[in-house]
């Protein structure tokens, strides 16, 4: 059976070229579950930042960047295995987000939010650079060699539709981290502190959280699952570039604000719901419409529900998380 690769967003999606349309809706909902889930741990890290301190961070994105770039330097140049080099560069993802707000973003905590907005646009460009002079503008290749050779084999075959092993590390990777943020958010002592945080800083100090502390902890998580991300999209399309978050920064920016900017939940759904209208419009239409047509079902949404789909319920509770 043939396939073929079909641009799709931040993913090269391959489908299968089979003459019934039910084959291919279940694959492109496949893919657009398995990008939807990429999207969602990007704006994840968006609505997390701007729950604490309300701020769009736009150099998020280049963290997903790095995350794709630093794995590869740890294969490459060290000699690691996949398995050691992705817990390595996520890591080294959440130190970076760390630096990034000590550096860029707490000595603005009293300043105008446009003072911090022009901040966050500065250092997206500042890392881009740095990364096209450490790395090269040119795109390098994610070396394959060292992904494990079952990977490429099929999993599951469905309907017409066949799953490979790396489709099922993505996706449950997603789903596990997804799942483990909300365990953290939820029912940890940090998790807690972050909620408090996001809700009322000076009240959340009076109580002895230590608001920096707290923030810079966001900071970190927010950093590692976009560094995560990153390194998924870089192995999977085989190829990583200095301005490979610009694009996956938009679109997961577009999600957090179709699920409710602030919102986790709606953070993570707003990803899926983008993926799926993306997959679909690539596969039954054109991959030249993909962007257009996600971006339609954003502003159908933003029209019909101004505060996104969880937006009401951040109204009532109050709640940026």
């Amino acid at each position: 059976m043939r396939t073929e690769a079909k641009d799709a967003g931040i993913f090269r999606f391959r489908r299968l070229s089979i003459p019934n349309g039910g084959y291919l809706f279940l694959q492109q909902l496949v893919n657009g579950l398995v990008i939807g889930g990429i999207y969602a741990m990007i704006a994840v890290g968006y609505t997390m930042i701007y729950g604490v301190i309300q701020l769009i961070n736009f150099a998020h994105g280049e963290i997903y960047m790095l995350g794709a770039f630093f794995a590869v330097t740890f294969i490459s140049v060290l000699g690691l295995p996949f398995y050691a080099a992705f817990p390595l560069a996520m890591a080294c993802c959440a130190v970076c987000g760390v630096l990034l707000d000590i550096f860029a973003y707490r000595p603005l905590r009293q300043s105008p939010r446009l003072a911090a907005l022009i901040t966050a646009i500065g250092m997206s460009i500042f890392l881009q650079n740095l990364a096209m002079v450490i790395w090269g503008s040119r795109p390098k290749p994610f070396p394959h060699g060292t992904l494990p050779s079952y990977f490429e084999k099929t999993a599951v075959s469905f309907g017409g539709v066949n799953l490979s092993w790396f489709h099922l590390f993505i996706f449950g990777l997603t789903v596990g981290m997804m799942v483990g943020l909300n365990l953290i958010i939820k029912k940890t002592r940090w998790g807690k502190a972050m909620r408090a945080v996001a809700q009322n800083k000076t009240m959340a100090a009076l109580t002895g959280i230590n608001v920096n502390r707290v923030i810079s902890y966001t900071f970190a998580l927010a950093g590692a699952l976009g560094g995560a991300a990153g390194i998924m999209v870089g192995a999977y399309d085989n190829s990583l570039y200095p301005t490979m978050g610009y694009v996956a920064g938009v679109k997961a920016f577009a999600a957090a604000v179709l699920g409710g900017i602030g919102s986790v939940p709606g953070a993570m759904l707003g990803g899926v719901v983008l993926g799926v209208a993306e997959a679909f419009g690539a596969g039954y239409l054109s991959s030249l419409y993909r962007d257009g047509i996600s971006y339609a079902v954003m502003i159908i949404v933003i029209i019909l529900i101004p505060a996104g789909l969880f937006g009401r319920v951040l109204k009532e509770s109050k709640k940026s998380m």
